[in-house]
């Protein structure tokens, strides 16, 4: 199996901004649960820290294997929530584990 980990600061100027683009992009990527073959699960979580040091987004995700994650990668429904995404955050961070 291999997990797939995630974080992403936001690029939106206000707190508020940030937090409707954190729930937009929590709502394309859990909407990929059951979509994708190999994906075991992925659930998506929203700072509530507040801390400065802190992320706004984690994705949690887990797979089969490593084939399933480039697959996911490459899957029409991941490419198109890919773009949003992109375009809200300011930084990322990424951690792929196999156990």
């Amino acid at each position: 199996m291999i997990k797939h980990i995630v974080f992403w600061r936001l690029n939106g100027e206000c707190a508020a901004t940030r937090a409707a683009q954190a729930r937009a992009i929590k709502a394309a990527l859990e909407a990929l649960n059951g979509r994708i073959p190999g994906l075991l699960r992925l659930e998506v979580g929203i700072d509530v820290s507040g801390d400065g040091d802190a992320s706004d987004v984690v994705l949690y995700s887990e797979f089969t294997d490593r084939a399933a994650l480039e697959a996911y990668h490459h899957h029409p429904e991941h490419q198109q929530a890919a773009p949003l995404v992109r375009t809200a955050r300011a930084e990322r961070r990424v951690v792929d584990y196999e156990v």
